[in-house]
């Protein structure tokens, strides 16, 4: 996937005709009696024409570090029409004497006249990147207000410090500022994210609205699964408009997922402000004004959770933290038991007009009230749907197979009984849902830790996996992973009888995690092939590559075989769990 920018390339180019800032050249023209100068940037000159190229190099710099190329046999009122028209805006065109280029692509990896050097990365991968200073200014306006305060060095080159920016995504970008052309092709969802991020924070709106747009509308179950990371991130910026809309359309509909997650009151103020001011949220208003509360206690880590513990200064403290977001609970659409037992314990922050009209509004509901009542929310039922609109499981169920694998992960002797469950299973990805890829399950799954995997075999009632209480990560070379914790197994199913729990053993070799280069071929891998899946056609169920090994011999990680045959074999679904303590 290429994404081509060169409309918004040729117009940035178009604009540097007339600045004269940074110029090195003055180009003098027309006989004696019309004589006119004009300046220019080498940089631009040596890449739109092969004959300023070759000029240049024969010209010497004079005290200022300007170059003076004399051409008395064309017009003022010429030179100024191709400077202008042919020079400093892209075109296919190709007068006399200058072979036109399409765009400045071949000027990335040019190291003449370069003057400025862009370190990006954290100290173990930092990469520096030389580029043009005329040409960042024209593309970014990031870079133009940031090359105003940086100072050059006695090579008049001027650096610029990014840490925050992986090299591999900035290679991306600095591409794209000089040819108009994004590569996105071998690029996982996590790096697209990132790039749409960092080209946010350079100021390419072109490129990071672009991206967003894609995001939103080929990766959306990308955006489901990360969905605590990314909501709580875009809410940092004013931008990324679409996304925010994205996320608040699900919030609606499915508010637990952003009031019942664990990060919850580590939400920005304006992002719960936003989903305050939706007439659709499908939640009671008693329960939006107990989040409310939640909320702004935890941003008063000293405040008491107790109203009746509270002083006239916590009180006050609340009020004004959450002075944004009271003005948008609908309160004349609380029923009034709620009203007394939940909404008076803290009437102190609300305003005394208020207060006073909800008691007036309990008594004489036909009365007028003096202070705004805001329309009820509009939703279907009055309670809190599920999280999505699909079954639980296509793999197991939800109750004897959840109790048995939650005992597992507690270390039980004996099994959890259904009603004393002490886990929520939260589906990340599923095959028949997302693909049977195998970069799908690093791309989804990265950074979720405690999750199990659980993959159906074809041809048989065998319901296999593995629970890995760390976070994937993909940034690995090739590494095994070190924990005491995780374990695979063999659940009963069908004709499987009774099922089979192996711990490991070796800790160092629990779990492997690859890099890029293997993700194409390769999923969750737990031991030494003791269970692990993998497709050399990019597809889990087209190819039998999948295994648990029958007799890993003298390389055994984990406690026994749950397996027991040693041949490898397709699925027919997969799915991966997190799994979340309940409350």
């Amino acid at each position: 996937m290429s994404f081509k920018f060169f409309d918004k390339l040729s117009q940035d180019f178009s604009e540097l005709f007339n600045d004269k800032r940074e110029y090195n050249v003055v180009i003098e023209v027309d006989n004696e009696e019309n004589k006119k100068s004009f300046t220019a940037h080498s940089v631009v000159l040596r890449y739109r024409s092969s004959y300023f190229d070759k000029e240049l190099e024969n010209v010497t710099t004079n005290e200022n570090l300007i170059k003076t190329i004399i051409k008395p046999n064309i017009s003022a009122q010429i030179f100024e029409i191709i400077l202008k028209r042919w020079m400093f805006f892209l075109s296919f065109w190709n007068p006399t004497f200058f072979k036109l280029k399409n765009d400045f692509s071949e000027l990335f990896n040019d190291k003449r006249e370069y003057n400025v050097v862009i370190e990006v990365d954290n100290e173990e991968n930092k990469k520096s990147f030389t580029a043009h200073s005329v040409v960042l200014r024209y593309r970014s306006s990031y870079f133009d207000k940031e090359l105003e305060n940086v100072t050059t060095n006695e090579n008049l080159i001027k650096t610029i410090i990014k840490p925050n920016i992986s090299a591999q995504i900035f290679e991306i970008i600095l591409k794209y500022i000089y040819g108009g052309i994004v590569d996105i092709e071998n690029s996982d969802t996590k790096t697209i994210y990132e790039l749409m991020v960092n080209a946010n924070e350079l100021e390419l709106e072109e490129l990071s609205v672009k991206l967003e747009s894609y995001l939103i509308e080929s990766k959306s179950s990308w955006l489901r699964t990360h969905f605590s990371l990314i909501y709580h991130s875009i809410f940092d910026s004013n931008e990324f408009k679409g996304l925010k809309k994205f996320y608040n359309d699900i919030i609606a509909k499915h508010p637990n997922l952003i009031f019942e997650s664990e990060d919850f009151t580590s939400l920005q103020e304006t992002a719960l402000i936003s989903i305050l001011q939706r007439d659709d949220l499908k939640v009671k208003e008693i329960k939006i004004w107990d989040y409310v509360i939640k909320w702004g206690i935890a941003q008063n880590p000293t405040l008491p959770t107790n109203s009746e513990e509270c002083s006239k200064e916590n009180f006050e403290a609340l009020k004004i933290t959450l002075q944004r977001c009271l003005p948008l609970i609908r309160y004349f659409h609380i029923p009034d038991e709620d009203i007394w037992e939940k909404v008076k314990p803290y009437k102190k922050i609300l305003e005394k007009q208020l207060w006073n009209d909800l008691i007036q509004h309990h008594m004489s509901p036909n009365k007028p009230v003096k202070s705004i009542v805001l329309p009820e929310r509009t939703f279907s039922t009055p309670e809190l749907p599920s999280r999505v609109n699909e079954p639980f499981s296509t793999i197991i169920n939800n109750g004897e197979h959840v109790a048995e694998l939650s005992s597992w992960i507690d270390r039980k002797i004996t099994t959890y009984s259904l009603s004393n469950i002490p886990y929520e299973f939260q589906l990340i990805l599923r095959g028949s849902r997302d693909g049977f890829r195998p970069k799908t399950f690093w791309e989804m799954c990265i950074g979720h830790a405690g999750t199990i995997v659980l993959a159906k075999v074809a041809g048989t009632d065998e319901i296999v996996g593995g629970y890995n209480p760390l976070a994937w990560d993909n940034s690995t070379n090739n590494t095994y992973i070190e924990t005491n914790d995780s374990f695979i197994f063999s659940l009963k199913n069908g004709n499987i009888q009774k099922s089979i729990l192996s711990r490991v053993i070796n800790r160092s070799y629990a779990l492997a995690y690859h890099n890029s280069n293997n993700q194409n071929t390769d999923g969750p891998w737990f031991g030494n092939c003791e269970f692990m899946m993998q497709s050399k056609v990019s597809d889990f169920t087209q190819d039998k590559l999948c295994w648990c090994d029958y007799d890993p011999g003298y390389n055994t990680h984990y406690e026994k075989p749950i397996r027991t045959t040693n041949e490898k074999f397709s699925i027919v679904d997969y799915e991966v769990f997190k799994i979340i303590k309940k409350h």
